[in-house]
């Protein structure tokens, strides 16, 4: 019989960094913008702020999420070695704790000692990973692959402002910057609730909201030194 059902959990290291990555390359793109803009600037000098903000975002988050997630995966090994001398040292009590853990999950003592033992006969330390640890394949940490997510789709997300602030003449750039980018943000919720299969309303609601805010208040910020100058 086929197997039909289709699940998404493999997407989540990748799919978490570049809804991030997209995310932040649009809010915080639009926002300088915004904020240069507010404060009075030359389009000129709104594009030279964009380009650099662009180059540096994308940079700062493949630099975070690789240190961040490299910071998990040492994390991980270090317990998969932790692990690997006890089941070297103590297997009888692995065996116990291995046997505990699918018992509380419902199965009788004496079936919970036989999947164990088959468990741990196949392979120990997988089977003390996923069900100890909670590590697996499908969910350990990948630091390039989050590195390149993040720092590829902010560089996309961070383009899509700029790109407006470019066709955008300078009399309507405040409102039609804010007003695309609030579009770009309502499509990448969607797009984000499609790929992981989360609610679609909750996930475009989120995105705009947050985006509205960071784009208000820069553009607040902005206005103000503007007007202080």
């Amino acid at each position: 019989m086929r197997h039909s059902e289709r699940h998404r959990t493999h997407r989540t290291g990748w799919l978490r960094a570049a809804v991030l990555g997209a995310n932040d390359g649009i809010v915080s793109t639009a926002s300088l913008v915004l904020g240069v803009a507010a404060a009075g600037a030359d389009t000129k000098g709104i594009l030279v702020a964009g380009v650099a903000g662009l180059v540096a975002g994308a940079m700062s988050m493949a630099a975070g999420e690789y240190v961040s997630v490299s910071s998990q995966a040492d994390t991980e090994r270090a317990d998969l070695a932790r692990e690997t001398k006890e089941l070297a040292e103590n297997p009888a009590q692995e065996h116990a704790e291995l046997m505990a853990i699918y018992t509380k999950r419902g199965l009788d003592a004496t079936l919970a000692s036989s999947v164990a033992t088959q468990l741990m006969q196949h392979d120990a330390l997988a089977a003390h990973a996923r069900d100890e640890l909670g590590i697996s394949d499908t969910l350990a940490a990948k630091p390039v692959q989050a590195a390149l997510a993040s720092a590829g789709t902010f560089a996309v997300g961070a383009a899509l402002p700029l790109l407006m602030a470019l066709l955008l003449p300078v009399s309507l750039l405040m409102w039609g910057l804010a007003g695309s980018s609030l579009f770009f943000l309502a499509l990448l919720g969607l797009l984000a609730a499609r790929a992981g299969g989360s609610p679609v309303i909750a996930s475009v609601t989120r995105v705009t909201f947050w985006g509205a805010l960071a784009m208000a208040l820069t553009a607040g910020v902005g206005a103000l030194f503007g007007v202080a100058a």
